[in-house]
Parts: structure tokens; sequence; C-alpha cells
């Protein structure tokens, strides 16, 4: 299976997962999600990466 990161933006900022648009079966606690240096964080519940865009 390959690995699916969600791209983000600023205005996606400060980023939560589950993110609005997740369906509502599938959701865990919300958890804010730190971003490195690099623009990359992932939840530590379900696994999801994040790369914040230019």
């Amino acid at each position: 299976m390959a690995e699916t990161i969600k791209k983000i933006n600023k205005e996606d900022l400060p980023l939560s997962c589950p993110m609005p648009e997740d369906a509502l079966w599938n959701q865990h606690p919300r958890v804010y999600i730190p971003l490195g240096d690099d623009g990359k964080g992932s939840c530590p519940y379900c696994g999801n990466k994040f790369q914040l865009e230019d």
C-alpha cells in the first residue's frame, strides 16, 4: 500500500488531526501536529502524514 501524504497550506495552520473533512466514524481525539523544519509532521494516533506546501 502506498503511503499517503496530505498536502496542507498555511490556511490549515495550526494543524490538527483529524482534519475537518475526515469522516466522523473514523475520528480519534483531536491532537495538534507540530511540523518540523522540513514542513512535515505526522499524527501519533492514526499515522497520517502531512506536508506543508510553499
